[in-house]
C-alpha cells in the first residue's frame, strides 16, 4: 500500500463494558493477560499500525483518569488523543467516540473496535482499509465453522441457512467518517435500541450495504474466563 496516498484514519476503541460474564470485580478490559491489561493489546496494535493516525479510547463511567494514567500514560500510547466516558449501551459509547472525532475534520475513515479483542493485527487493519476505500462501509468477520440454526421463542429450529452464507462478525467495523457519524446521529434521535453493532446502524439508518472482509479466527472477543485461557495460549 502506498502510504503517501493514505487517507487519515481514526480508531474508536471501546473499553466501557462492564464484563458481567467474566464474574470478576475488575472490568474485563483491565484484567491482566500475560502481565498487561487486556485493553493494552488492541491499543498497541493501533498505536503501532502504519494505517492509524489517531485513537479515541472510550472508558467506563468514572474511569477516565484511571485509564489516562494507568494505561495511556503508563504504556505511552501517544496516538490516543482523547479518552472519553462511554454510556450505558455500546451504541452510546460509540456515539461519544464519534463526537470526540467531530473536531478532526481531516479524518476520512473510522475503525470501531472492541477493546476486548486483543488479537487485531496489521494484516486485518490493512485488509479493512483497502475494503473501506472501495465500499465505504465494511466489517471484519469470518465464515462460520459451525452449522447455524435459527430458532423460535421456544428454541425449536425453524431454519438452517446455508453455511457459505453465514459469517460471524468481529471488529474492527470500518466506515467513512461522515457516513457513520450521520448514521449514529439519526440513531440517537430515533432511539433504535435494538442496534447491536455499527454495521446495523449504517444498514438501518443509511440503507448502505456493508461489505464483509476477512478478519481472523484468532480475533476473538474475551468475554468469559475460558476465553482468557484461550488468549493466553494464543500469546504463548
Amino acid at each position: 500500500m502506498n502510504m503517501q496516498d493514505k487517507k487519515r484514519c481514526a480508531a474508536i476503541v471501546l473499553a466501557a463494558g462492564k464484563g458481567k460474564r467474566m464474574g470478576t470485580a475488575v472490568a474485563k478490559q483491565y484484567m491482566e493477560l500475560a502481565g498487561k491489561p487486556l485493553i493494552y493489546y488492541a491499543l498497541k496494535a493501533f498505536q503501532d499500525s502504519q494505517i492509524m493516525d489517531t485513537i479515541v479510547l472510550v472508558a467506563g463511567e468514572g474511569e477516565v483518569s484511571y485509564v489516562q494514567d494507568e494505561i495511556v500514560g503508563k504504556y505511552d500510547f501517544s496516538k490516543v488523543h482523547a479518552v472519553v466516558e462511554g454510556g450505558a449501551e455500546r451504541y452510546d459509547s460509540v456515539w461519544q467516540g464519534l463526537k470526540a472525532l467531530r473536531e478532526d475534520p481531516e479524518t476520512a475513515y473510522v475503525f470501531i473496535h472492541d477493546g476486548a479483542r486483543p488479537f487485531v493485527d496489521e494484516a486485518i487493519l490493512t485488509r479493512g482499509y483497502k475494503t473501506v476505500e472501495q465500499f465505504a462501509a465494511c466489517v471484519a468477520g469470518m465464515p462460520s465453522k459451525d452449522t447455524v440454526k435459527l430458532v423460535d421463542e421456544d428454541a425449536f429450529a425453524v431454519n438452517t441457512p446455508e453455511r457459505k452464507y453465514v459469517w460471524t462478525v468481529q471488529t474492527p467495523q470500518i466506515f467513512e467518517k461522515n457516513l457513520i457519524t450521520e448514521a449514529y446521529s439519526r440513531l440517537m434521535q430515533e432511539e433504535h435500541t435494538q442496534v447491536t453493532d455499527d454495521a446495523m446502524a449504517v444498514e438501518l439508518m443509511m440503507k448502505t450495504p456493508v461489505k464483509l472482509f476477512e478478519g481472523s479466527y484468532e480475533n476473538i472477543k474475551i468475554t468469559t474466563p475460558e476465553d482468557l485461557k484461550i488468549a493466553e495460549a494464543f500469546l504463548r
